[in-house]
């Protein structure tokens, strides 16, 4: 399975993707560069974190009309699978491939923690390897990480299943002390109704090395082969 990883100007989580999925999972991996429109040849593409573009409008506001992004829109009809974390998920949300948005932290500063993650749903590639109901520990590090979406369209989410992650107490409680940003239904991350794309605001790549004792994110990768 090979992984394309776009680099967007002020992206600063791009490589630490790649280390999980070209050095600890040994996968073909490629460095996408944003101006590029030709990625047939990958089949996982990641919109990493960071700050594309310098997030001088809105966070993924400008990185939405990248070539890189019409390409992977395409990449996305054919069926084929699309990460977006933190900014990533920003600009899937921008770029309408996921519904929603994602808007300033409810306290109006930013969150660098590692928190407690519901598993809502297993049934997906991306949440094959854990139970659902189960509760891992991820990195945030976001300022506009807030899920807003209207009543229709949680309502969907709920009744597609495609709500993966939500922000949990460490005993898997959904509670408003648990919401680290104000995220409606303390949604943490999404899939669309075919499941292909998910965008999430934790980090997994960043919880993927036992060198560093922290490994609750390599699940997700680990699902996709």
């Amino acid at each position: 399975m090979k992984f394309g990883i776009v680099v967007f100007p002020g992206s600063n989580c791009d490589r630490d993707v790649a280390m999980v999925t070209g050095d600890l999972l040994q996968q073909p991996t490629r460095m996408v560069w944003h101006e590029e429109t030709d990625i047939s040849d990958i089949d996982v593409m990641v919109i990493p974190g960071g700050f594309s573009y310098g997030d001088y409008l809105r966070c993924g506001a400008i990185a939405r009309f990248s070539p890189v992004m019409q390409a992977t829109r395409d990449h996305a009809a054919q069926g084929k699978k699309v990460l977006g974390i933190c900014n990533g998920f920003q600009v899937l949300t921008e770029s309408g491939l996921l519904p929603g948005a994602l808007v300033r932290n409810r306290d109006l500063h930013f969150i660098c923690d590692q928190v407690p993650v519901r598993i809502e749903h297993s049934n997906r590639a991306w949440t094959s390897q854990y139970q659902a109901g189960s509760v891992i520990t991820l990195p945030i590090a976001h300022g506009e990480g807030c899920y807003f979406a209207t009543p229709e369209t949680l309502a969907s989410l709920e009744a597609n299943q495609q709500i993966l992650f939500r922000y949990c107490s460490s005993t898997g409680d959904i509670t408003a002390e648990s919401n680290p940003n104000g995220s409606q239904q303390n949604i943490a991350g999404i899939c669309n109704e075919a499941g292909n794309i998910l965008g999430m605001m934790p980090h997994p790549e960043r919880a993927s090395d036992a060198a560093l004792g922290f490994v609750d994110g390599l699940g997700l990768f680990q699902g996709l082969l």
